[in-house]
């Protein structure tokens, strides 16, 4: 075989998306487990290698991307409509991720299937629990370096957001041009170098992640058979019905119904081209484009307010995945024998809804925020892979999710401040096209 082919045959390789590469390796190794049977067990060091390169990035993505979003919400840039937007964002994540846990503990997904090998090795990190007023106190840590090296990381969340928000209001204090204010800048440009690359070794690690999928199903469905199967169709369908309380209850009734005091049906039929179009591509930056022109041409929503508030969602409004990491964490406890306490869930709430900030840019955004929540709480991140096969899926419907959570914010925000039409487009029957659809930046 020649250089060329190869160089050809690898290009090929490349030029198809990642998750679908991982999916693959999903399938094909799931596949060889239940074939083989015990001798796939051996393939287990290499899933092993995929953890460990999992654990290495979590504190990098963690420090750098929150030091980044704190440069980003610059106190400057949050008047009336920001701080609007910001909030509400907050509100619905915060209560997307409570409405998944609380499905999730009534389904109980993952019940019936037992790790042995993840359980022996969470036994001894998860024999007493802390207390409400423990895990908040335990969010401000006593020594950052320390909490970084142990693995603490609502503590490096914390310390995180703390150390950019200062270095903000030091640049905005100080005067533009002076020592101070260059010292700063050269501190978030620094850091912005160091999370590029973060990315790449992350990318590295993604790309592994097709070796190291395949050999962890290989191995997990060498001992559990198909019982893995029935477990994974609960997980979808939990989310499932947390996505359509989500959307229903919190966009619909109580936003656009309740606060907006407009027909649901005309929000859907306004939002309908964007929310096609995420759950189509599964980006919420490649939908922006469409999702601007839905609101400006079907909602009627002044520029001066989705001009902000859409971008800014696409960023950091990750509803759906937030919501799937409250979900995942109760579906890997399931499956390891634990059962999480009131506190643990608490913790992933505010884990997940802070994680979810930082790291929504992030190649593999909701693989990097799992390992981040899963470490919060101490369950085995080798459990990621069972779930990644199916996050194509998945995917789609936290994508379609977010989409509809940011036209559902920037709405309400508009009718807050008087930057709304309710006397034309869809509100008053008549909808209308959108353009063209983007090209997706990044998996949500």
């Amino acid at each position: 075989m020649t250089n060329s082919t190869v160089h050809w045959a690898w290009q090929r390789y490349r030029s198809v998306p990642i998750i679908y590469r991982i999916a693959t390796a999903f399938i094909l190794g799931s596949i060889v487990g239940l074939v083989v049977g015990e001798p796939a067990t051996n393939l287990q060091p290499l899933g092993d290698l995929f953890v460990r390169l999992l654990k290495m990035v979590i504190i990098p993505i963690v420090v750098f991307t929150l030091i980044m979003a704190a440069r980003n919400l610059s106190p400057q840039n949050l008047g009336k409509v920001g701080g609007q937007v910001i909030l509400l964002y907050l509100f619905t994540t915060m209560i997307a991720i409570g409405i998944g846990l609380v499905v999730s503990n009534v389904i109980d997904p993952g019940v019936g299937l037992l790790l042995e090998d993840a359980m022996e090795k969470t036994a001894v990190e998860t024999k007493e629990s802390p207390g409400l007023g423990q895990v908040f106190l335990n969010i401000v840590p006593e020594n950052p370096f320390g909490a970084m090296a142990e693995g603490q990381i609502l503590s490096v969340i914390f310390f995180a957001l703390a150390f950019g928000i200062g270095l903000t209001f030091v640049r905005d204090e100080a005067e533009v041009g002076s020592s101070v204010y260059n010292g700063v800048e050269t501190i978030f440009d620094a850091v912005e170098a160091g999370a590029e690359v973060t990315f790449k070794i992350v990318w590295g690690v993604m790309e592994y992640g097709v070796i190291g999928v395949f050999a962890l199903m290989a191995a997990l469905f060498a001992q559990t058979g198909t019982e893995a199967i029935f477990s994974l169709f609960k997980l979808f369908a939990t989310l499932g019905i947390a996505i359509g309380l989500q959307i229903s209850v919190v966009y619909l009734l109580i936003i656009v119904s309740g606060l907006v005091g407009q027909s649901p049906i005309a929000f859907l039929r306004g939002g309908k081209d964007a929310m096609m179009t995420a759950l189509s591509i599964r980006s919420s930056s490649g939908t922006l484009p469409v999702t601007m022109s839905n609101a400006d041409e079907n909602l009627k929503i002044d520029q001066e307010v989705y001009s902000f508030s859409l971008p800014l969602g696409a960023t950091i409004n990750m509803d759906g995945t937030a919501m799937y990491l409250g979900i995942a964490a109760i579906f890997t406890a399931n499956v390891v024998g634990r059962s999480l306490t009131i506190a643990e869930q608490l913790s992933v709430l505010v884990t997940a809804l802070i994680a979810s900030i930082g790291t929504a840019g992030v190649p593999g955004a909701s693989i990097v925020m799992m390992t981040v929540v899963f470490t919060q709480v101490g369950l085995p991140i080798q459990a990621i892979a069972l779930v990644i096969g199916i996050d194509p899926l998945l995917d789609r419907m936290r994508t379609m999710n977010n989409i509809t959570g940011d036209l559902a914010v920037t709405t309400l925000v508009a009718k807050w401040n008087d930057a709304i039409d309710f006397s034309t487009g869809v509100w008053a029957g008549k909808g209308a096209d959108t353009g063209s659809v983007g090209t997706p930046a990044t998996d949500d």
